[in-house]
């Protein structure tokens, strides 16, 4: 979606809002494709004393497997967009966070997937406490508890059958 933002360029105090879906269900992250349910962004171009603000939300629900514990989840992935727009730079260094336009037209879609994209997590966990699975058993350690026995040092190897001695 490109939003032609010409009608509120030259007129401070106008506002453009915006709403719209994109589909990103055949993006690929880490080998998985997290994105099943339509991303919603909604969000307004404003000019603020000739300067144009681009405020916008980008916002689903993503299904997600744990890489803990290898559980399926579903968890809100929200994005806030916050950026100056501009039509040409006077100082290429001054500032990061403004984006030029094309001609008076953004490529809103555009910003707004590489954004969703670009602030995915490398690691999702189910929860924050989330033990994962036992390296032995390959049990669930937040269902139940491991029943591995525990290895025994090789040093203490000797102390250990003094301890199972029957007295």
């Amino acid at each position: 979606m490109r939003l032609n933002l010409q009608t509120i360029i030259h007129s401070p105090g106008m506002t453009l809002p915006f709403a719209f879906q994109m589909d990103l269900s055949d993006v690929e992250i880490y080998s998985e494709k997290p994105v099943t349910n339509p991303v919603e962004v909604s969000g307004e171009v404003r000019n603020l004393a000739g300067v144009l603000e681009l405020k916008a939300v980008v916002v689903t629900d993503l299904d997600l497997v744990c890489d803990r514990c290898l559980k399926t989840f579903r968890k809100e992935k929200k994005v806030v967009l916050d950026y100056l727009l501009a039509q040409e730079l006077q100082d290429e260094e001054a500032e990061e966070n403004i984006l030029l336009l094309e001609g008076s037209e953004l490529d809103i879609e555009e910003l707004a997937s590489t954004s969703f994209i670009l602030d995915m997590d490398t690691k999702t966990l189910c929860s924050e406490d989330c033990e994962g699975l036992c390296d032995g058993c390959g049990v669930n350690l937040n269902e139940e508890a491991c029943r591995c026995q525990p290895e025994v040092d090789p040093r203490w190897a000797a102390l250990s059958q003094l301890l199972d001695k029957p007295e």
